[in-house]
């Protein structure tokens, strides 16, 4: 008998087979798009560092909303920016503070057809623009989870689905736990931050939102990117205290670390694809440099084949619309 020389090969087959054999497919229900809401009213204005991103006051979110709701995304993160910044962020906590503004007109307007989650931080309310107290130079971790506690509060209170703090600070998620549960909110998850890279990849972010910080920088409390283990101590950690998701950030610069935190956990992991991965993007597009639509699909792709469960993205509508085509469903 003659023997047969076997090789692998590339499955080969038409387009409706490809689709029907795809390891990786996406979902619009684990898309969250972020928006950006000003204090003010009547604001629609272009974000000059997010090309195609609008920031939006409390009664004129419920037009991006809606748009977003015709694509099929029902998931949203709010950022808030106030007018008045002070030295400890008490606007962040204020019950008629941007974004409980905000989340109000959406729960009124929308109910539950959609699902508000809301970052909570204090970086965009600090006149020094970090995202803890600060004492003589200094962010003090301690004195500033009383303060997370009662911003993640009022956000709940004022009808947020979710929240998400994102500071990084030690011991954060135990203190919003407890309070939440205290007040009779224990249905309320939580998301964190729980590996937040000091990255270089923020800066469109921190013009949009006004948060650059005033002094130094991050690299206190955010991760040195360098560090891979540390990742899983931060993530278990955070579960610990009582975390419900966790997320890694950035996204694309740490596939590997969404890779290994996948596999060792039960909990579902977010990834945020964050402002300087999008403005490349579009950067390159407008110097016809890359096929926008392409890019926007395979990087969205390689998040989710890394492992991610969710994925947080300004692209999250463009998203939707390849979903429906079947270029990445």
């Amino acid at each position: 008998m003659r023997e047969m020389n076997i090789r692998p090969r590339r499955l080969r087959g038409n387009d409706i087979l490809r689709k029907m054999v795809r390891e990786t497919r996406i979902s619009a229900d684990s898309l969250i798009l972020p928006f950006f809401i000003r204090e003010g009213n009547g604001i629609e204005e272009e974000i000059p560092s997010l090309y195609g991103q609008i920031r939006y006051s409390p009664d004129t979110i419920i037009k991006g909303v809606e748009k977003a709701l015709k694509s099929g995304v029902s998931s949203f993160m709010l950022f808030g920016i106030p007018n008045d910044k002070d030295e400890n962020g008490t606007g962040a906590f204020d019950e008629k503070g941007v974004v409980q503004k905000a989340v109000k007109r959406l729960k009124k307007e929308f109910g539950n057809d959609v699902y508000i989650i809301t970052d909570v931080c204090l970086c965009e309310y600090t006149s020094h623009g970090h995202c803890g107290v600060v004492d003589g130079g200094i962010i003090d971790n301690d004195n500033t989870l009383p303060v997370l506690a009662k911003i993640a509060l009022s956000h709940t209170a004022a009808g947020a689905d979710m929240v998400a703090p994102s500071d990084m600070m030690d011991g954060r998620i135990a203190e919003i736990r407890e309070l939440l549960d205290e007040q009779c909110f224990s249905n309320t998850p939580i998301m964190s931050y729980a590996v937040k890279y000091s990255s270089s990849f923020y800066g469109p972010f921190r013009e949009a939102a006004g948060s650059a910080p005033q002094f130094g920088d991050r690299k206190s409390y955010q991760m040195d990117w360098h560090n891979g283990k540390e990742a899983l101590k931060e993530i278990l950690l955070d579960i610990s205290e009582g975390a419900d998701i966790v997320m890694v950030k950035p996204a694309l610069s740490y596939l590997d670390i969404i890779s290994e935190v996948s596999k060792a956990i039960n909990i579902p992991v977010a990834a945020y694809s964050v402002s300087g991965e999008y403005a490349m993007i579009k950067a390159a597009a407008r110097q016809n440099l890359i096929n926008e639509y392409n890019a926007m699909c395979e990087t969205a792709v390689s998040i989710f084949r890394a492992g991610a469960d969710i994925l947080i993205t300004y692209y999250a509508v463009e998203l939707t619309d390849a979903i429906k085509k079947g270029d990445i469903g």
